[in-house]
């Protein structure tokens, strides 16, 4: 079999590029062990983030690019179209959500400030005294690893899908584990927190997250409820943190994050740390305490040292490409990432700026 491109996993990031290069004419094999990542393990927000410029333009074209989507996709890919509201606890953190609607409206963000009355009137399962809330509209969540199935099911005629286990990546050709070789024009890595196996030199680490998810309790909450310190705890870098992310699945579940720790890849339940997160979590929605847990587990972000992805060429090795280090960010920032990588790829013109995301900014700043 003769193809232009072999993607190196089918996660949510592998299988937009797919579609993305799929889209343009080219024929992808994508090669997966089906062993599960960071696509089967997040919380599958669909959120804008504005922690920096680079960071708001590639989720803010990849939010669009899902909006799209979704009237195209199946009922099994969970989207909701629920928006989130950022909670402030505090007059401090009230000043920061008037920051960022600024920041937020000058993109033409839908957004706006809802006070301590029209948030509890938003979600009165809150706790009281909470000082208000920025409501950002367009945010949504999918179940993601149905997501990437849909994504990689679009043009069947230009998109191949093989389980198997890749041993080493020679130029541009694909080592399988029963030393066959699979080539093509060039090979893409979007293989997360794995990527590190075959790319060593990647400036990735492991950030673990713990998730648990309730019984069905419909209606206890409408929105994504995120607190604004979340934006602090996620790009905390000396030791574990947790902060309030809960979000209402359409089955009328619960789920409920979120957790950092860098630097284990040990895939266990901490009850240490799963009891912080849920506490965490009770502290804004006290009848939380009241549901049962149905289901826990952890995952694996990989995080690079500016919190942004790395997409474009591999800097030293030819034939080799990049879509990886998309920390918590992977679902949301997907599209976006596959539209810049594709069109560096096949030499188009982006639809944005690369340089913030380009691989060999480190080597630059060395």
């Amino acid at each position: 079999m003769t193809v232009d491109v072999i993607i190196i996993g089918a996660g949510i990031i592998g299988a937009a590029c797919a579609h993305a290069l799929a889209q343009l004419g080219l024929k992808v094999l994508v090669l997966d062990a089906r062993l599960g990542g960071a696509t089967n393990a997040g919380m599958g927000h669909l959120v804008l983030m504005d922690d920096n410029p680079a960071e708001l333009t590639l989720s803010n074209a990849s939010l669009a690019q899902w909006r799209e989507w979704a009237p195209r996709m199946g009922a099994d890919c969970g989207f909701n179209h629920c928006g989130t509201l950022w909670i402030a606890a505090d007059a401090e953190e009230m000043n920061a959500a008037e920051e960022k609607l600024a920041r937020l409206k000058a993109h033409g963000v839908p957004c706006q400030l809802l006070d301590a009355r029209a948030l509890a009137a938003a979600e009165p399962a809150l706790r009281p005294g909470l000082a208000g809330a920025l409501e950002v509209s367009n945010d949504s969540m999918v179940y993601a690893p149905n997501a990437a199935r849909w994504l990689l099911t679009q043009a069947p005629e230009l998109i191949t899908v093989e389980t198997q286990t890749v041993s080493a990546i020679e130029g541009t050709c694909v080592r399988l584990s029963d030393g066959s070789l699979r080539s093509a024009g060039a090979v893409l890595l979007a293989a997360g927190i794995q990527s590190t196996q075959f790319c060593p030199e990647l400036p990735i680490r492991p950030k673990k997250g713990h998730i648990a998810i309730t019984d069905r309790y419909p209606g206890m909450i409408q929105h994504q409820l995120v607190e604004l310190g979340y934006i602090k705890s996620s790009h905390h870098s000396t030791g574990p943190s947790v902060a309030f992310n809960i979000q209402p699945r359409p089955t009328g579940q619960l789920m409920i994050g979120s957790s950092r720790q860098f630097d284990t890849t040990d895939p266990a339940i901490e009850t240490d740390m799963l009891a912080s997160m849920l506490r965490r979590a009770v502290d804004y929605l006290p009848g939380l305490s009241d549901l049962t847990i149905v289901r826990s587990w952890t995952g694996f972000r990989a995080a690079t040292p500016d919190s942004l992805p790395l997409i474009g060429r591999h800097p030293e090795r030819d034939g080799l490409w990049l879509a990886v280090g998309h920390e918590g960010l992977g679902v949301t920032t997907a599209p976006g990432t596959a539209r810049l990588l594709a069109a560096q790829l096949t030499g188009g013109t982006p639809p944005f700026d690369p340089a913030p995301y380009l691989p060999d900014r480190f080597q630059e700043s060395a």
